[in-house]
């Protein structure tokens, strides 16, 4: 190793925000990329599906890129992955269930047979480059989560991916304690941890104790069931199951990543499923309401979601009627709150009964709570720490976190996308920055929507489009016909018929003081219409209507 030689540690997407994640460990002529994620939009990004990270930076030095490592299958990990591998196709490490699940999206991109996946366990050390990549056994609301830790010529950097501490899980043993105080013991020169829920005091409740809550609310239940919850959370759905079998019910399954889940997670034996108890959702109509449970996408209030579908009476197979009990199984992404509380009043409109967080245990996190943020700082004893993965107040909170529980300050570091962290033996800075930010995919255009599309996209949804078509004689410059003046989303024109005819006569104003001017190119009329458009409405209705002005040669 060269006597100065750093390890660079380069966010492209996961701090200041939920979702993204992506993490550039660099060293030499070597990169290792630690999960490839994507983001919701939005509100200010009308008509965009999902957010990517920038990865730039990664296409110029593809040539150092060993491989990409997966702490877990969550969307906001996993969900950027066809999209890179579009642009650079390298292997994919990641453990049984997170690969069953990017196989899913490889399919519907059409890129599984040109991708090379390699499954690991925990407990597995691989040799990318001049890294060695340690997976770790952790708890999440997903099945088969680790965390990584990069073993690398400066030392030990570790990754908790998203984590908590769940003593009783549902499947696969609790977090590796023994494995992090190991490591610990050895030395770890930094740490990366999840700040997600820094805000909370104590510690996470375990995913068993919704099982209990389940049960209860099975037991008591003649009338159909509908739970929504996350489609990855397969301990959940798991249980839900559980509860539905043991009280006689059915079980049908809505929204097509929940099906693709329940799919891959009991083909890979993740998931056991009693036979008979599964149906398809066409087949709902011949069981009795208390026959019956539903199992849905759609927990955040997501626009076109299965249970909100359901809820506005936009679902071709599901109907929500007087009597049904509707179980919410997830807490809000910041940012959701008020697409849920749509949703739940719509269901309430219906005259179902829902059961939401806030009135029942039916819901527990997936990321740990203070108490076991200052347990793995303590087990890890890192020299230098990283809150990651979370809005500024987590990242802040879990810094002032890590101090209490003995880091000292000067070795603590808030990361931001696109900064480059710097880290040796001894030292840790910031030192310059990379392209980063967001990459705006609408259909099947990736990138194609920029600021300025945007800028326009919300200009037309606030204040609406006046067209003005004019036909002009290609020779004498002559209007041969118009203006006419057409509005969408501005007014409604019969009940503003004043103002569009004296909009008519604006325009032509406009065109004769080009005449006047011997302006006869189109950019130079076009602009004299524009803005002579533009102050005639905003003197008139105080709106500023984007204006297209349309001229016609013949």
């Amino acid at each position: 190793m060269a006597k100065n030689q750093k390890l660079k540690i380069i966010p492209l997407g996961g701090l200041n925000e939920i979702g993204k994640n992506l993490t550039v460990f660099e060293f030499g002529n070597d990169i290792v990329v630690l999960d490839c994620g994507m983001a919701f939009p939005d509100d200010d990004m009308p008509g965009i599906d999902i957010v990517i990270p920038d990865i730039t930076y990664l296409e110029k030095n593809r040539d150092k890129i060993r491989g990409i490592v997966l702490t877990h299958g969550h969307e906001d990990h996993i969900g950027g992955i066809p999209y890179f591998l579009k642009k650079i196709n390298v292997p994919i490490y990641g453990t049984r269930l997170t690969l069953g699940l990017v196989e899913c999206k490889l399919k519907e991109h059409r890129l599984l047979s040109k991708t090379k996946l390699m499954r690991v366990k925990a407990g597995d050390t691989v040799k990318l480059g001049s890294f060695r990549v340690e997976f770790i056994h952790t708890n999440h609301s997903i099945a088969d989560a680790v965390a990584i830790a990069l073993h690398t010529p400066v030392g030990v950097v570790l990754h908790s991916g998203d984590f908590k501490i769940d003593t009783t899980p549902i499947e696969g043993g609790m977090l590796d304690v023994a494995r992090f105080g190991e490591l610990g013991r050895k030395g770890v020169l930094a740490l990366l941890s999840d700040s997600t829920n820094v805000e909370r005091p104590g510690f996470t409740m375990s995913e068993s104790t919704v099982g209990d809550t389940f049960d209860e609310l099975f037991r008591n239940c003649n009338r159909r069931i509908l739970v929504a919850t996350f489609a990855s959370n397969i301990h959940r759905v798991q249980q839900i199951i559980n509860a539905a079998y043991q009280y006689g019910r059915k079980v049908a399954v809505s929204g097509r990543s929940m099906e693709n889940v329940v799919e891959v997670a009991m083909n890979l034996g993740y998931m056991t499923v009693p036979e008979g108890v599964l149906i398809s959702i066409d087949d709902i109509n011949k069981y009795r309401p208390n026959q019956l449970c539903i199992i849905t996408t759609g927990s955040q209030g997501e626009a076109m979601s299965a249970l909100s579908r359901m809820a506005f009476s936009d679902h071709k197979k599901v109907e929500i009627v007087r009597g049904d009990m509707v179980i919410i199984s997830a807490s809000p992404i910041p940012g959701n709150e008020r697409s849920i509380s749509n949703v739940i009043n719509e269901l309430f409109k219906k005259g179902a009964e829902v059961i939401y967080k806030s009135l029942e245990n039916v819901h527990v996190s997936g990321h740990a709570c203070q108490e076991e943020l200052k347990l793995l700082i303590s087990l890890v004893k890192p020299k230098y720490f990283l809150p990651v993965h979370g809005e500024y107040r987590h990242l802040m909170l879990h810094a002032a976190l890590a101090e209490r529980a003995g880091i000292n300050p000067k070795n603590i570091m808030l990361p931001e996308i696109g900064r480059v962290v710097e880290i040796g033996p001894n030292s840790i800075r910031q030192s310059g920055t990379v392209p980063s930010g967001v990459v705006l995919v609408d259909g099947i255009g990736v990138g194609d929507v920029g600021n300025i599309v945007l800028r326009d996209r919300k200009h037309l949804a606030e204040d609406g489009i006046i067209v003005v078509v004019v036909t002009i004689a290609k020779r004498t410059g002559e209007i041969l016909a118009g203006p006419d003046v057409l509005s969408r989303g501005f007014v409604y024109v019969r009940e503003s018929e004043d103002l569009m005819e004296e909009a008519k006569l604006v325009a032509h104003a406009a065109l004769d003081k080009c005449a006047d001017k011997k302006v006869t190119d189109w950019g130079g009329i076009k602009s004299c219409l524009k803005s002579s458009m533009s102050d005639y409405m905003y003197a008139k209705t105080k709106r500023k209507p984007m204006v297209l002005p349309i001229i016609m040669e013949v």
